[in-house]
């Protein structure tokens, strides 16, 4: 359902793509992966026609509906939220929209008027043949967490992750035949992550998502298109399928290499040998012939790298680590945390989690003592030096000095080396260590958070949404530092993969503010909430 001949894509005098050649198949989910600064996204415009100044063709026939999330949260701000998902299908829209509009002020003794009318009755049938759009909207709008009492709001009233919902929902109303998501996970809880995956397997056309999330991607896509190298190369199957294969050729190659390695050292070494002897030039030079056949493949390493990770307490923790007691709090009349009694023995690593809104990140300013509770206490233990890693780095890493100079500006007896490897293991080379902090990416920002926590060498780390931003390799290494970390650790999070990795408790923030206190994996918790057992 889309072609892709001949690609090439050009920043300047950078090759971005180079001779792309793809087939998306109909009932096929790709999922689109690479290194940040690969150029997913810029492949993703260019598949959805955002971007038209490349090399090549991108063909998608015209009978064929094609969907783009939209990335523009505040596009609708004077819209209702009704309005703005059903803007989704902007073809009902404009005729559902002029047909209100005549019927409020026409004059239906004009056949103009009538015939109109009739039209644009035509175009509602083709759209919407049984006259539902209001109750598929609002079924949509309530399965990704906007409730009923709200649909005729304007989209101004609700807050970003929410009006990141509703450009959700705008896009998968209409059914489109060709639908390209970029980062539909953000800004989702793990509930409507789930009912997200279970509509992407019933999509029926051509589906093309990027994701930073491994467990939406190995639960929704059939196929990999890695972007690596200026090339695109497809492989089936899912992002563990992907991994598996991708370190399988690699490995080959090497194998490969060595052995054709060895074969040439051999030929080279019987020429010099004997090529001035007459008897054996004959056979010297059949050996050169074969030499000038064989080919040492160039092997290049991904351009992915994945950093390095390691927290290490700096002092061993005592017998009491932290003991949350009756804790509430509300803001106005709205209360979001009810009665939470918690204690944290040493070396638990818990998951906290929830629908958006329940007051995760309060309880955690509530826990790091940033904000006071309307009611309640925090004990933290006599030996505990705990390490923040807050859901908004941008007003913390801030300022007109290097990446260098922030990071030693915390603590400046530190030995230089020290702070550069922090960053290195980062992957902040040299050069990019004198970059000015104002000019970073957040993902980049996220990156150096993680570096600070692992300078900083608490004992007890709490971290609030530290994935978002991360790409997939960075998301797993922060996984396995979690995992092997010898401390405490409260970490909210949405990724399930990362839960997977490290949490040992789950405790789940309500709607009405009260909680669920699992003891166990996120895999346990999710089977025992599946059966019924919570």
């Amino acid at each position: 359902m889309v072609t892709v001949n001949n690609l090439i894509m050009r920043f300047g005098n950078r090759i971005l793509f180079q001779d792309i050649n793809l087939k998306l198949d109909r009932h096929k989910r790709y999922g689109l992966i690479g290194a940040n600064g690969a150029g997913k996204t810029t492949f993703l415009k260019i598949l959805s026609g955002q971007i038209n100044e490349y090399e090549g063709e991108v063909v998608i026939p015209k009978a064929n509906k094609v969907g783009v999330l939209g990335q523009n949260q505040f596009a609708f701000e004077d819209y209702t939220i009704m309005d703005a998902v059903l803007y989704g299908n902007k073809r009902l829209y404009d005729a559902i929209k002029e047909k209100e509009k005549l019927y409020a002020t026409g004059d239906f003794e004009d056949d103009a008027v009538n015939n109109r009318l009739a039209d644009l009755e035509v175009v509602c049938v083709e759209e919407d043949p049984t006259y539902e759009y209001d109750v598929n909207i609002a079924k949509i709008l309530e399965n990704v967490g906007i409730p009923a009492e709200k649909h005729n709001n304007l989209m101004s009233t609700l807050d970003n992750a929410d009006k990141f919902k509703v450009l959700l929902a705008q896009v998968l109303y209409p059914k489109p035949d060709v639908l390209f998501l970029d980062e539909p996970t953000n800004n989702l809880d793990i509930e409507t992550i789930s009912w997200l995956e279970h509509e992407l397997k019933r999509h029926e056309g051509t589906m093309v998502v990027i994701s930073h999330d491994r467990h939406f991607l190995n639960a929704v896509v059939t196929n990999i298109l890695d972007v690596d190298y200026q090339k695109i190369r497809e492989f089936t199957g899912n992002y563990d399928d992907w991994y598996i294969a991708a370190n399988v050729m690699a490995k080959q190659m090497e194998l490969d290499n060595a052995k054709k390695q060895k074969e040439k050292e051999q030929l080279e070494a019987f020429v010099r040998r004997f090529s001035a002897n007459a008897s054996k030039a004959k056979q010297a030079t059949s050996r050169q012939k074969q030499l000038d056949k064989l080919q040492i493949e160039d092997i290049k390493p991904s351009s992915r790298r994945d950093p390095s990770i390691v927290f290490k307490a700096k002092r061993v923790m005592g017998d009491e680590a932290l003991n949350i007691v009756g804790i509430n709090h509300s803001y106005g009349d709205n209360e979001v945390l009810k009665d939470i009694n918690l204690k944290f023995n040493p070396d638990e690593k818990v998951a906290l989690i929830g629908g958006n809104g329940v007051g995760k990140t309060t309880l955690l300013k509530i826990i790091m003592e940033e904000i006071k509770p309307t009611s309640g206490e925090v004990h933290w233990g006599a030996t505990i030096e705990n390490s923040y890693f807050p859901q908004d780095t941008a007003d913390i890493i801030e300022g007109d000095g290097t990446l260098y100079d922030w990071l030693r500006a915390f603590d400046p007896k530190r030995e230089i080396a020290e702070i550069r490897n922090c960053l290195g293991r980062m992957l902040f080379n040299g050069e990019q260590q004198e970059k000015s902090v104002v000019s970073i990416s957040g993902g980049e920002k996220h990156r150096m958070m993680l570096s600070k926590m692992m300078l900083e060498g608490g004992n007890f780390l709490v971290l609030d949404e530290p994935s978002n931003h991360l790409d997939l390799e960075a998301i797993v290494a922060l996984g396995e530092a979690l995992h092997e970390f010898k401390g405490n650790v409260i970490c909210v999070s949405h990724d399930r993969e990362l839960l997977d990795a490290f949490a040992t408790r789950i405790i789940e923030i309500q709607e009405d503010g009260s909680y669920v206190d699992f003891h166990g994996s996120y895999e346990e918790f999710a089977q025992a909430k599946e059966q019924g057992k919570l």
